[in-house]
């Protein structure tokens, strides 16, 4: 199971995944002010830098819980802080986590940055951890998200209705998509390694 006193780091030639700490608040601040955009669909707005810096707090906070584990995207092709991504709800004794918080300023987006990290993300979850599930969540209006997690070999499992609040107090539909480990190993991981 993942160890939550160690840092993991989660790396390739595009891509560094690093523990996500305070310090990176330095780091991420500018999106939370220069790219309202971001936060639309995102349920822990992150849309000033107070916001911003509870954000990070909270997610640091799923560590301290071990119930979550949150990571700072680097481009190692620009050399730039890129976002935020993390593995939460993690429940050892079903062997299943969630993936998602994850948000990319727009310098980053359809540069195959996302597929790097998910492989990675991916590859630790199955073949380091020994997930039998790892399940996907967003707000089903959001397309683009869902775009990207269905590219990556995600399967939808249905649509939960009305299942929870969005920041300005109305409700959202949330579409549920995942990976099983038997997938990852005959086709997704095979398929994702080809598109990038």
């Amino acid at each position: 199971m993942i160890d939550f006193n160690e840092d993991c780091i989660l790396e390739n030639d595009v891509v560094r995944l690093t523990p996500l700490t305070i310090s990176d608040y330095d780091n991420l601040v500018h999106f939370s002010t220069q790219e309202p955009d971001l936060w639309h669909y995102s349920l822990m707005q992150a849309n000033s830098p107070e916001n911003m810096k509870l954000y990070i707090e909270k997610a640091i906070e799923g560590r301290t819980k071990r119930n979550a584990y949150a990571f700072t995207v680097y481009d190692k092709r620009t050399n730039q802080y890129a976002g935020c991504t993390r593995f939460y709800d993690i429940q050892p004794d079903y062997a299943t986590l969630q993936l998602g918080f994850t948000w990319y300023g727009k310098n980053f987006q359809g540069t195959g940055l996302n597929k790097n990290c998910k492989l990675l993300l991916l590859e630790f979850a199955f073949e380091t951890l020994q997930m039998e599930r790892v399940e996907f969540r967003a707000d089903n209006d959001n397309q683009r998200s869902i775009r990207a997690m269905k590219s990556i070999g995600c399967v939808v499992e249905g649509i939960l209705r009305s299942n929870m609040y969005k920041p300005d107090g109305s409700r959202r539909d949330s579409i549920v998509l995942s990976i099983l480990r038997q997938e990852w190993h005959s086709s997704v991981k095979t398929n994702l390694l080809a598109k990038i």
